[in-house]
């Protein structure tokens, strides 16, 4: 299957990434939507993890969703693997026309990449909710700058809030134009590590008007059946054994 996808890779000009939670857990980073992640929140916190990381828990529970945001959706130490790695190969030799990421945690820049559509923001960049200034990790990670694990601006005093795409938020409209523009120009479309179950993201597919759909993904996905190539593997391992 490797030495098709290669072969596939050779012969297209405009592909396109559409990748998600399973191409950074071979970094290390878990995937909150696991049953075990699920399990965890609910019983650490005695909420469901999409409870936490919603807009209206950040609300009315700030120090709390911190306290699980801080814990277990940021991972400094964590490093690009084979994927990422991969893929920024595959930018330096022209074909790739971008990456879009489901991601918020920055690996993909983290290993060179330059061209990344983040549908879901990053952990990188934190604004306040009063005056706009931003702030990197760095700030919101050092406890001088917190009261009660909730960090706030050094400018007004106001809430930081993170800027990443919680529960009950819409996604940008505009990386959405621009994710679904790319697709639509792509002559190849290899869609990794993702179930592409979460919506708006996982319609972003249906867009795809080349002729070399893969997909590569330890479990099945709802675009298995219309894929020229599936691969059921970590992605991470199958890319990196590409030679581009």
């Amino acid at each position: 299957m490797e030495v098709q996808l290669q072969k596939m890779i050779e012969s297209s000009k405009r592909i396109v990434f559409l990748g998600g939670a399973g191409v950074s857990t071979e970094s290390g980073i878990p995937d909150f939507r696991s049953p075990q992640g699920l399990y965890a929140a609910l019983t650490e916190y005695g909420y469901l993890a999409e409870e936490i990381i919603s807009a209206g828990f950040f609300k009315k529970h700030t120090s709390t969703f911190f306290d699980y945001y801080k814990k277990n959706l940021v991972h400094r130490d964590a490093e690009p693997n084979g994927a990422h790695r991969a893929l920024v190969r595959l930018e330096k030799t022209g074909k790739l026309s971008g990456i879009i990421t489901q991601n918020i945690d920055g690996l993909h820049q983290k290993a060179g990449s330059s061209d990344v559509i983040e549908l879901h923001g990053s952990i990188h960049r934190n604004y306040c909710t009063e005056c706009g200034k931003f702030f990197d990790l760095d700030y919101i990670m050092n406890e001088d700058n917190c009261k009660d694990k909730v960090p706030y601006c050094d400018e007004c005093g106001s809430l930081i809030k993170p800027d990443v795409v919680l529960y009950d938020e819409e996604l940008d409209a505009e990386l959405l134009g621009r994710a679904t523009d790319l697709i639509k120009k792509a002559d190849m479309l290899i869609i990794g590590g993702t179930s592409m179950s979460v919506y708006p993201a996982a319609g972003l597919a249906e867009h795809f008007n080349g002729n070399k759909l893969v997909v590569i993904n330890k479990s099945t996905t709802r675009y298995d059946s219309e894929a020229d190539l599936v691969i059921n593997g970590p992605i991470g391992r199958v890319l990196d054994q590409i030679q581009i």
